[in-house]
């Protein structure tokens, strides 16, 4: 398992685990991030900015600190 943020933009992977205090669970999970969800890097920004995910048809972008806390499974 890897971290979500190690991903390269056109990688797919399943989300495995989530390391995060119970606030930042809840709005990943209300955002669609859950254990055994798909997931596929579309963009990453520069100098550990922002993450752009996309979850079957919902884009997503988060932070490169939240995405740590995100380990997948190729």
């Amino acid at each position: 398992m890897i971290p979500l943020h190690q991903l390269a933009p056109g990688d797919d992977a399943t989300v495995a685990a989530i390391h995060a205090d119970a606030a930042l669970r809840s709005r990943l999970a209300a955002l669609g991030v859950r254990i055994g969800q798909r997931v596929r890097m579309v963009r990453k920004g520069r100098f550990a900015g922002p993450l752009h995910i996309r979850l079957g048809t919902t884009d997503v972008i988060l932070r490169h600190r939240q995405a740590g806390q995100i380990e997948v499974a190729r």
